[in-house]
């Protein structure tokens, strides 16, 4: 078993070094030490097999004791790692003239840190079984003077024999480093002979990227100011491909008083440093989109901060509506979905920034060299735009989006971990706000906690504690600028945190499994409202009620209609359900018979955010529905001749061959009202006519039964009092 010697002045480097080299091989035997003093009497009576010191340490450095351990009788030959974190040359060279074998920088690579001190391990035993074989040979040729000159010859004869059969690339030059042998594994290498290659410069024959370094090590063993030192380099063979070696360079005292050699020793290997650099870029990277993974990102970001004059963004990227890709196409569909964001992320960042998946359908920006907060803003503007664009998904137009939290380096911190956080509550207060937006991090958020720190706790009191309530934004009747329906919308008045759209918890809902509870109280809610307009002396009004996928799938939804309705006394026609295309599509043969269960009962359904998902004929042609609402990202940038004018055209048409109702979401301005009607869409719904109102305020509105004015020849809408 290896015995070990470690030696810094930290236990905290200490704990950790010795813990590695105890992962080195099996029953390591590890003796780790502060003093350098201690350490070098500890040597006087044992012999290491390897020995791992920090460089700078009070009252004698790495180098100084690296001196006192090759004057000793138990230190000549052993390999040694000096740890520093200098980058200057001059400390690496004094340590080198001192007799270090190899060098590492701190702080240290756990996996580079056992994988060199194996590797030196490795060729120490290496050596040391030639050098015995070489000192046997040695003592043969001592028993008899008088046949010494021929043991002498028979017993380098069978030295060779032995050095050829070693996979490496063995070689023994003279103080000018003139070969006087090579192996016949060096020969082929080269594509040569061992009789041809003697007398030749070692440089002259082996071509590698380190020449000066190895022409310094050999001048250092020849001078006898070290026994042997081990190093990387690449050599290229006979047909010009670079290969990956391990050489130690050994002073070897040559026989009856000769000059002294060098004996260089070369391993390959190439498959080694291949399967090092696989096995790193794997624990560094995302299997699926192979963009640097948390731990990259982390360590980016560190060095990032490291540097006085750095200045940049984080941009933390959220999908949206992404879980509905992998609701409707499966796992297989959602990867394929990241690997082509994963695509125009790397569009549409520069070479310098950074592109990181965190877990799941988020992802980070690392933005480097900003100046101002705008550059970060606007980078993140241009995301926003290329994942809002569609995307084509099994001969599908697939929309989804993204929001976006942003944190600025060094002003918001100096520690990777929690400039990450303060971009993920950015995103959740971006999010809570409104999706496909963006929102800079500032330390009010940490205090108020737009995170889901305890949103799942206060969630489950919602109910119990009457926190939830309906607001309901009227549907107009396109034709004759009157209400036609409503669309019943969930608001949380939370405590300390004031009304909270569903975007902030409808996903924690769905993943506790209180969305049924929360849904079934929304159903109930709205029936009972619409069930008291129906009663009120103006005309009945049809109430829109959307329900998750997760509820749609779980509960009997057909049974918990029927018991509102029944609960309520609302006529069914007058109940129409909103669905997403992604819970139509989860289970085709399950939703045929939900919504032959709903038609059944009389109650109307109609799909929502019509367009961003997964548009087609076939389902349509085979599902039960009414209506089509397109969904607002079409209607937000509609104006005439654009490529959303078509689509909505496309959309109007398909609905009426298909005998459906259309209603447009998300109107704001007289344009996009325009564009709408002149394409004879049904109904529409937005800003521009009202915004969710309370059920008082919208009592009142219904009371007053506008009729709205809608644009003729350029005249802005308004509305107006029905006589």
């Amino acid at each position: 078993m290896a015995v070990i010697l470690i030696l810094d002045d930290k236990s905290t480097n200490r704990n950790i070094f010795s813990r590695l080299a105890q992962t080195i091989e099996e029953g390591a035997n590890v003796h780790a030490f502060a003093s350098p003093i201690e350490a070098l009497e500890w040597l006087e009576g044992n012999a290491p097999d390897l020995i791992v010191t920090d460089f700078r340490m009070p009252g004698m450095d790495g180098a100084e004791f690296t001196k006192h351990v090759r004057a000793s009788t138990n230190g000549i030959d052993v390999p040694i790692i000096v740890i520093t974190a200098y980058d200057d040359r001059a400390f690496r060279l004094r340590a080198l003239e001192a007799g270090a074998t190899d060098f590492l920088r701190s702080p240290v690579d756990h996996y580079e840190f056992v994988t060199r001190a194996r590797n030196l391990l490795k060729l120490q035993r290496q050596q040391q079984q030639i050098k015995g074989r070489a000192q046997a040979l040695e003592m043969q040729l001592r028993i008899s003077e008088r046949s010494q000159e021929e043991l002498v010859r028979s017993s380098r004869e069978a030295l060779a024999q032995v050095i050829d059969t070693v996979p490496a690339l063995v070689s023994a030059t003279d103080k000018d480093s003139r070969i006087v042998f090579v192996n016949a594994h060096f020969a082929d290498f080269v594509n040569s002979t061992p009789g041809a290659l003697t007398g030749k410069q070692l440089s002259d024959i082996l071509r590698s990227n380190k020449p000066e370094f190895s022409r310094q090590v050999h001048k250092s063993i020849v001078k006898n100011q070290r026994t042997s030192v081990s190093f990387e380099e690449s050599i290229a063979d006979s047909s010009g491909v670079e290969r990956a070696f391990l050489t130690t360079k050994t002073l070897m005292h040559a026989f009856s008083g000769a000059e002294t050699s060098v004996l260089t020793t070369s391993i390959d290997i190439t498959e080694r440093k291949q399967a090092e650099s696989t096995l790193r870029h794997i624990a560094l990277h995302d299997t699926l989109t192979d963009l640097p993974n948390r731990r990259m990102l982390y360590d980016w970001i560190q060095q990032e901060l490291s540097s006085e004059t750095s200045r940049f963004a984080i941009l933390l990227i959220d999908l949206d509506r992404f879980k509905a890709v992998n609701d409707a196409l499966g796992h297989a569909g959602g990867d394929r979905m990241l690997q082509m964001v994963t695509s125009r992320l790397l569009g549409t960042v520069s070479g310098n920034d950074l592109v990181a998946r965190m877990s799941g359908d988020e992802f980070v920006v690392v933005q480097s060299n900003i100046e101002t907060p705008k550059d970060a803003e606007d980078l993140a503007r241009k995301i926003i735009d290329a994942l809002s664009a569609p995307f084509l998904l099994e001969e599908s137009e697939i929309r989804i989006g993204c929001t976006i939290g942003i944190t600025l380096a060094p002003r918001d911190g100096q520690d990777a971990e929690n400039l990450l956080r303060y971009a993920d509550l950015s995103m959740y207060r971006a999010k809570a706000e409104g999706r496909n937006t963006l929102r800079f991090y500032s330390p009010e958020m940490d205090g108020v906690s737009w995170n889901n720190i305890g949103l799942e706790t206060d969630l489950g009191k919602a109910i119990a504690q009457d926190q939830l309530e309906l607001y309901y934004q009227p549907q107009i009747d396109l034709e004759t600028g009157l209400i036609a329906g409503a669309e019943a919308l969930l608001r949380w008045n939370r405590p300390e945190f004031g009304l909270t759209s569903p975007a902030a918890f409808i996903d924690i809902a769905e993943e506790t499994g209180l969305i049924n509870e929360i849904g079934a109280w929304v159903l109930k809610k709205a029936c009972i409202q619409a069930a008291a307009w129906q009663d009120a002396p103006h005309r009945p009004l049809r109430i829109s009620v959307n329900l998750s996928p997760v509820q749609f799938l779980r509960q009997d939804i057909v049974q918990l209609v029927e018991e509102a309705l029944e609960a309520t006394g609302l006529r069914p026609e007058l109940l129409e359900l909103e669905l997403t295309e992604g819970s139509l599509l989860k289970d085709v043969e399950r939703t045929k018979r939900i919504l032959h269960g709903l038609k059944s009962l009389g109650v109307r359904v109609a799909i929502d955010d019509f367009g961003v998902g997964f548009s087609s004929l076939s389902y349509l042609k085979n599902f039960a529905v009414d209506t089509l609402k397109i969904d607002r990202s079409f209607i937000s940038s509609l104006l005439a001749g654009s490529r959303d004018e078509a689509i909505v055209r496309a959309i109007i048409s398909l609905a009426e061959s298909l005998e459906l109702k259309v209603i447009a979401e998300g109107v704001e301005t007289n344009a996009q009202l325009a564009c709408l009607l002149s394409h004879a869409c049904d109904e529409a719904q937005g800003y521009l006519f009202s915004r969710p109102a309370a059920t008082d305020v919208f009592d009142a509105l219904l009371k007053e039964n506008p009729r709205y004015l809608l644009p003729k020849q350029g005249m802005p809408s308004r509305k107006v009092q029905n006589s």
